[in-house]
């Protein structure tokens, strides 16, 4: 198996300008995976530490995985539309990827406010030829959040796999368990984990590799 190569750094046209977007790819390619970051007007961007650890571990299940910036942020124009437009930019990049590299499956990642897109991008793609694979959220924002932010957030698929910190600050466990309680969704809870995952970056890709590695 060839090895993977290094990150490439792309710029694609959006529904209202440029979207920066980081690759990686594996040596074999098995699917295509979209991975978002966590708010842009609090300092997100496609080189947080959640969304490479996010990146790499998707990548070393065989997916070619890309990170864009949300609008504003880099090279990305347009401006914050508090998740629509957001959205509506997510579904070009995968069209994009899938002109790239074909029909794959489709893997979504994403970290806090990039949690929240990615159930929206779901949703929408869970009507497509294409829906997602499989989506792992970090982190993710729903209710009422620190910031006086409020978020509604999609219901997704029963195998999503949802990992949240026990000492988030930022969006509170009980918010992600009313979330998630309606739908029957089980939640992975990492002790001790705040929003940023703090020393505990390693959790998140041991949580997804024994989740999804194959047998």
């Amino acid at each position: 198996m060839s090895r993977p190569q290094a990150s490439e750094s792309v710029l694609l046209r959006g529904p209202d300008g440029a979207i920066e977007a980081l690759i990686d790819v594996p040596g074999t390619i098995r699917g295509i995976a979209l991975v978002c970051h966590p708010h842009p007007l609090f300092g997100g961007a496609n080189t947080n530490k959640i969304a490479h650890t996010l990146a790499r571990s998707l990548r070393e299940l065989g997916y070619a995985t890309i990170r864009p910036n949300f609008r504003g942020v880099g090279k990305s124009e347009g401006a914050h539309d508090h998740g629509d437009a957001e959205t509506e930019d997510m579904l070009s990049v995968i069209a994009w990827a899938q002109s790239r590299w074909g029909s794959l499956p489709i893997a979504l990642g994403g970290f806090s406010f990039g949690a929240f897109v990615q159930t929206r991008v779901a949703k929408r793609l869970a009507d497509s030829l294409t829906p997602a694979e499989r989506i792992v959220l970090v982190g993710t924002a729903t209710g009422e959040v620190r910031g006086a932010r409020s978020y509604t957030t999609e219901a997704v698929p029963k195998d999503t796999l949802v990992i949240h910190g026990a000492e988030d600050e930022n969006v509170a466990l009980a918010n992600v368990l009313d979330w998630a309680r309606p739908q029957e969704l089980p939640i992975v809870v990492v002790p001790g984990a705040d929003h940023f995952f703090h020393g505990k970056l390693h959790l998140i890709r041991d949580i997804i590799a024994r989740a999804w590695a194959p047998r």
